[in-house]
């Protein structure tokens, strides 16, 4: 395997996979494979073959640990600070681009593992999976983007349950609270991602992205704001090729062929 901290394949499909590869740490975040996946994702975002994203974890104990507690041990304030903005960044980044990105997580996902997995899209789950914010016991709070993306995802009381305890829930336990969408035997789940981002890839780019974009900032936005926001978004399609070679070809009953425009 490459000494790359975050490993890129796409090969002649619209899926690309990004893998971090740090196994010998459980693939834990420092400064340095922030950096390299924000290299990853913001390659990606500009390619526009490229139309959805499963970001994964190298070997088969973790998706992500958590941050690297022996590099954060001696971090200044500023440093600390340094390292949630470039981890906000990343995230800013997934949640910006127009192609889907699905978490794989395969193992632990703990601390900035879960947060990383947040940021994404959705989440599928090996049953082996682990999932929490633990940073109280270490006498601080997520600071990746854990305090925000978690309510957002599960709900502000179930959010603040973990976050207080600093507990780790199963799999299973994050399949009831809404964290992950689904949850695979560990040989099933990166097929079984790949299946849904290749489904996915074959509708339209467009729409995809468009619908991805209303959904994330209509969450941040008043209901009749969001609603106007899908008004606007719907509409905007109308007109382009994707939109009318789609309503063509579901009349013609044969498959669309996208180009984008």
């Amino acid at each position: 395997m490459s000494d790359a901290l975050a490993l890129v394949e796409q090969g002649d499909g619209p899926v690309a996979t990004v893998t971090v590869n740090r196994p010998a740490a459980l693939n834990a975040l420092d400064a340095d494979t922030l950096s390299a996946l924000l290299e990853a994702f913001t390659t990606l975002a500009d390619e526009p073959a490229v139309r959805c994203v499963i970001l994964t974890g190298a070997g088969d104990k973790a998706f992500v640990a958590g941050a690297d507690i022996k590099a954060m041990a001696a971090m200044t304030p500023a440093q600390a600070g340094a390292l949630g903005q470039s981890a906000h960044r990343l995230g800013a980044v997934i949640a910006g681009m127009e192609a889907p990105v699905i978490a794989a997580v395969n193992g632990f996902a703990l601390g900035g593992g879960c947060e990383l997995a947040l940021a994404c899209d959705f989440i599928y789950a090996s049953r082996t999976a682990k999932f929490g914010q633990p940073e109280v016991g270490l006498g601080v709070i997520p600071g990746l983007g854990g305090t925000q993306l978690l309510s957002r995802r599960i709900g502000l009381a179930r959010a603040c349950e973990l976050l207080f305890t600093g507990a780790v829930i199963d799999a299973e336990e994050a399949l009831r609270t809404g964290l992950v969408n689904a949850v695979c035997a560990p040989a099933e789940l990166l097929p079984r991602v790949r299946a849904v981002a290749e489904a996915i890839a074959r509708r339209a780019p467009l729409a995809v992205a468009a619908a991805k974009r209303a959904a994330r900032a209509g969450a941040e936005l008043p209901l009749e704001a969001a609603l106007e926001l899908e008004r606007q978004t719907f509409a905007g399609l109308f007109g382009t090729a994707d939109q009318q070679e789609g309503m063509r070809a579901f009349i013609e009953k044969r498959a669309a062929t996208w180009s984008r425009r």
